[in-house]
């Protein structure tokens, strides 16, 4: 390839594959170790970021993945957007990887690529009747509920009945928004008229949380029980044979503190449950409740029993759970009628076209966040990384990802460091004399023209902008901080893209 090199313009050149928390924390980290490190590593101050995501909008599970009554959100969200307010990134949304851009489209136009894709696909819920009408994978009813631009626009939620299953924060907010009041969320939150439409025709009255393990194993943040504990009108039930733990589940709980604390979260909720029993059935107000929260521990689903290809009851096996989190089966088998049921035991991160992934792990085929040519073999692809869920498979908080990101720029910066245009086979002239300077073709504007070519329409972070201001404009004339538009036709026409 012709080399198209500014020597007056020298700065790094780096690629981020997805615009969520992941990606942008990555790019905001990069940008701030190489400012600190990168004159003693040889490698200079300057570099360039383009963050490229499939959808129209970024913030990728912020925006999609979380429910919408965490209040957490607007100050993720808000951090997000400052970090993307820098003139070293530069947001090119609507772009899909795989589809729009290839690896041969960036390789060489960029120093180092970092994959932070995410995930969207459930994992499967291997039991028999997994695939009767009524069971639902999570990720399809948070989509629905969060206004991804590609999910249905209807849910049914004719069950009195449900079972959600899983022990995480992702089973949790499946199980809030179920019995949830549908005023609540439209006054609080940013959800679209179809949620709340369809939210109004929700008929559960009874829920039942199947937890496989024990009260110390569960996943749950501290955040996540708070939450779950001030839902108006609904009455929480455990079963106080779950609390009895032994001194030795309770010394290894002990010793993490984020275990700690959740377990200590968990108590409290047993002694509520306790005083809504004993009120006469009520919610954390002390008024009447209209729902019930059933939450089992050691409990395994082991069968979904269906009539007439519709979903009428849940088989769960008592479990007994070890200090060390060894899960045993007992024999002891209970049936709960229930007209739908939602899983949530993991997500499954998305494959990249052109990289391995790793089947077993479930996540992209790397080494300390260096994608690898096989998952088998070991063998290191130069320049291309991975990050977040990604990397490491989908589990931790969005938090988590800061760390994570850290400890991939940490390797990207020293690869980039010991690196140079000789080793690459690459043409670049020998000024400036800067190691890490891999791509040949270093036009800043090359990527826009390769896209216009193909007529991509790209929603830059001006179009976010108006699309953001938007939302809140919408918001206000219902007296809300912000509603959601789902639609992705009217998400590129807000953002006046133009071909």
């Amino acid at each position: 390839m012709e080399t198209n090199y500014n020597a007056d313009s020298p700065e790094l050149r780096i690629a981020v594959i997805g615009a969520g928390p992941a990606g942008i924390y990555s790019s905001d980290i990069f940008l701030r170790q190489l400012k600190k490190l990168g004159d003693d590593m040889g490698l200079g101050t300057a570099a360039r970021i383009d963050l490229f995501e499939k959808l129209p909008v970024p913030f990728g599970l912020v925006r999609y993945g979380v429910a919408p009554d965490h209040p957490s959100i607007k100050f993720i969200a808000d951090a997000l957007a400052k970090t993307l307010d820098n003139p070293d990134i530069h947001l090119y949304a609507n772009v899909e990887f795989g589809k729009d851009i290839t690896l041969e489209d960036l390789l060489p136009r960029y120093d180092a690529i970092l994959f932070a894709t995410g995930a969207i696909e459930d994992k499967p819920l291997n039991i028999p009747g997994a695939s009767l009408r009524g069971v639902y994978g999570a990720a399809k009813f948070v989509e629905w509920y969060d206004g991804y631009p590609t999910a249905e626009r209807e849910w049914l939620l004719d069950a009195s009945e449900v079972a959600v299953i899983g022990g995480g924060n992702v089973a949790m907010d499946v199980a809030r928004e179920l019995l949830r009041d549908a005023d609540y969320l439209r006054e609080h939150t940013d959800i679209s008229d179809n949620v709340y439409n369809g939210l109004l025709k929700n008929r559960a009255q009874t829920l039942h949380l199947f937890i496989r393990r024990g009260v110390a194993q569960a996943k749950f943040s501290v955040q996540e029980l708070r939450e779950m504990e001030k839902l108006s009108g609904v009455q929480i039930v455990v079963n106080e044979n779950d609390f009895d733990l032994d001194d030795e589940t309770i010394d290894v709980a002990g010793k993490d503190k984020l275990t700690r604390q959740m377990v200590e979260e968990l108590f409290a909720i047993r002694d509520l449950s306790e005083d809504m029993q004993d009120g006469g059935n009520v919610d954390f107000e002390g008024n009447p409740a209209n729902k019930r929260y059933v939450i089992h521990f050691n409990a395994n689903p082991v069968e979904i029993l269906g009539k007439d290809g519709q979903v009428v009851a849940i088989r769960v096996e008592r479990t007994v759970t070890s200090a060390d989190g060894k899960m045993t089966c007992t024999g002891e088998f209970e049936e709960y009628p229930v007209q739908a049921v939602y899983h949530a035991i993991g997500y499954k991160p998305a494959q990249v076209s052109g990289v391995a992934y790793d089947s077993s792990n479930a996540l992209l085929a790397n080494s300390d966040g260096r994608i690898l040519t096989s998952a088998q073999n070991g063998v290191v692809c130069p320049r291309l990384y991975a990050t977040g869920w990604a990397k490491r498979g989908p589990v931790g908080l969005i938090g988590s990802t800061k760390s994570d990101a850290l400890q991939i720029v940490e390797n990207m910066l020293e690869d980039l460091a010991k690196s140079s245009a000789k080793e690459y086979e690459t043409a670049l002239p020998a000024l400036p004399a800067l190691p890490g300077r891999l791509a040949t073709d270093r036009d800043p504007k090359s990527i826009e023209n390769l896209l216009a070519s193909r007529g991509v329409k790209v929603v830059d972070f001006e179009g976010w902008k108006r699309i953001d201001a938007f939302e809140i404009e919408l918001g206000l004339a219902e007296n809300r901080a912000r509603k959601k538009v789902v639609s992705k036709q009217m998400l590129m026409d807000i953002a006046e893209v133009k071909q």
